[in-house]
């Protein structure tokens, strides 16, 4: 949140809009790496945020690629496809098909269940191909598979022509700030590799594991991020694993990137409480943890003519406002009760750490309101339009 950045785009573009700069993502990989070294890879979760896929394309050793939408995306990124790892709860046959037809081997495939994998053992065969798998490892919802179906798969793999087990893939959740956590899913992964190669002779040759390492949205929480990748680090330098290991991660590398700026369109007063209106909404910046609206995300005040104001924390006067959107419903409340300094109608509100999730995961359909604009900023004035304004309403109603 450099001010003399946020200066500079502030007014630039018709709200609402998100901004993301690709260097910031780039510094999280690099500084990922720095922690746990070279020799492990870092895999980019592109739901987090597509439209850093281009830009990431060098730095990231993977991505993981979730739905036939965000494999088109790629496609369209020219991503390579040995970078590709194709995961996802439900994956259809047909688009299957398509992909094992087109790309063959190229790509790393996952099975999230004992159907997922007759369906890439029926995709490859027709194409007469032997793709490679991984098999992912539930931690207790409706993900993965079970350690049993694992073992079952493992167990007969000499029977499969067109299907290779490269290795175990675990994703627990999000925003961890425990390394007890670690050390419970890492003995969990000891535990269970050392089965499938006692019992079955079967030695993986990658672990793609999400640590998710936890992000501090709200002024109000610690600052976990440093302290938890300290203690990742120190896992895996414990973890007798002589197998590639690729850590996958969304959030912790994209959500610093990226900013949500919105203006002020209407001022009032019900009650005693103090509403401001923007042009934006909860259908816009989605935070990961934030109820009802009581915490406080990093806001920045932007007016024409006078820049960036000074926050109430610099000991300037101020008055509590609850910002609301521009959807009708009682719950588009984006914060409430925040201090803000002689706002006016025009003002512009910036919210920071908007760049994981937020244009991916709002209300974007609700009253047809359009799609902000996204614009991608590499360097220091490398500015692109990723995404006009895009109306929705042609798709709340019948096609034309």
């Amino acid at each position: 949140m450099d001010k003399d950045f946020l200066e500079k785009i502030a007014g630039r573009w018709k709200t609402p809009f998100y901004l993301f700069r690709t260097d910031s993502a780039k510094d999280q990989i690099r500084k990922v790496r720095d922690a746990v070294g070279d020799s492990v890879e870092i895999c980019y979760a592109m739901k987090a945020n597509p439209f850093l896929v281009a830009d990431l394309a060098e730095t990231a050793d993977c991505f993981e690629v979730c739905s036939p939408g965000e494999f088109r995306i790629c496609e369209r990124a020219g991503v390579p496809m040995e970078k590709i790892v194709l995961s996802g709860v439900y994956k259809e046959e047909r688009d299957i098909d398509r992909i094992v037809s087109r790309y063959g081997d190229k790509l790393t495939y996952t099975a999230e269940s004992p159907l997922q994998w007759q369906i890439l053992r029926n995709c490859a065969q027709r194409s007469g191909v032997r793709i490679r798998v991984l098999l992912r490892l539930t931690a207790g919802s409706q993900f993965g598979m079970d350690a049993e179906d694992i073992r079952k798969i493992v167990s007969e793999r000499a029977e499969e022509e067109y299907l290779q087990i490269e290795g175990i893939q675990l994703f627990s959740g999000t925003q961890k700030k425990a390394p007890g956590k670690f050390r419970r899913e890492f003995a969990k992964l000891s535990g269970l590799l050392s089965e499938l190669g006692r019992d079955y002779g079967f030695v993986p040759e990658k672990l793609e594991y999400g640590p998710g390492l936890p992000v501090r949205y709200f002024e109000e929480e610690e600052d976990a991020g440093e302290r938890m990748l300290e203690a990742l680090a120190d896992q895996l330098g414990k973890f007798d694993f002589e197998g590639r290991i690729v850590l996958e991660m969304g959030r912790f590398l994209a959500a610093e990137c990226g900013v949500y700026v919105t203006e002020i369109e209407d001022l009032k007063s019900n009650q005693g409480q103090r509403y401001c209106i923007a042009d934006g909404g909860i259908h816009h910046v989605s935070y990961y943890g934030q109820m009802m609206a009581m915490k406080k995300p990093p806001v920045f005040q932007w007016r024409k003519g006078s820049g960036i104001l000074p926050r109430p924390a610099d000991g300037t006067e101020s008055e509590e406002w609850t910002i609301c959107g521009s959807l009708c419903t009682t719950g588009d409340v984006l914060v409430k009760n925040y201090p803000l300094r002689d706002l006016k109608c025009g003002d512009r509100l910036i919210f920071g750490r908007t760049g994981a999730y937020s244009v991916t995961e709002g209300l974007s359909l609700f009253l047809s309101r359009d799609l902000p604009q996204v614009i991608v900023c590499s360097g220091k004035d490398d500015f692109r339009v990723a995404r006009e304004n895009f109306r929705t309403d042609s798709l709340n109603w019948f096609a034309d």
